[in-house]
């Protein structure tokens, strides 16, 4: 699953990580994102940090309360240490800059 707002962004996360035979979920929010999340039971979530409604700190959050075996990395463009901090405590299990889309790659085993 695909979480961020930029139409654009979604399409190269697609394009990068993504193979043919995936089957991948896109939502622009991340309160979008639970009840996707609810619904399709997806094997990685690659969030975005800044959206409008819920962030993506706070979903993932949400997520892992309802589903703490969810993999949720964190991709955004706010590479920032208190970002990071933030993100492993909401539960996110990586946090890649969007700068350096290849290394999603890495963790989606």
């Amino acid at each position: 699953m695909i979480v961020d707002d930029n139409p654009a962004m979604l399409k190269l996360i697609r394009q990068e990580v993504c193979s043919e035979e995936d089957t991948i979920v896109e939502c622009s929010d991340g309160e979008d994102a639970l009840t996707a999340y609810s619904k399709h039971l997806p094997d990685f979530v690659l969030m975005d940090v800044k959206m409008n409604k819920v962030n993506g700190i706070t979903a993932t959050k949400m997520i892992i309360d309802k589903f703490p075996d969810a993999r949720i990395i964190i991709l955004t463009n706010y590479n920032t240490t208190i970002f990071r901090i933030t993100a492993k405590k909401a539960g996110a299990v990586a946090f890649v800059s969007k700068e350096n889309l290849f290394e999603v790659k890495d963790y989606l085993r």
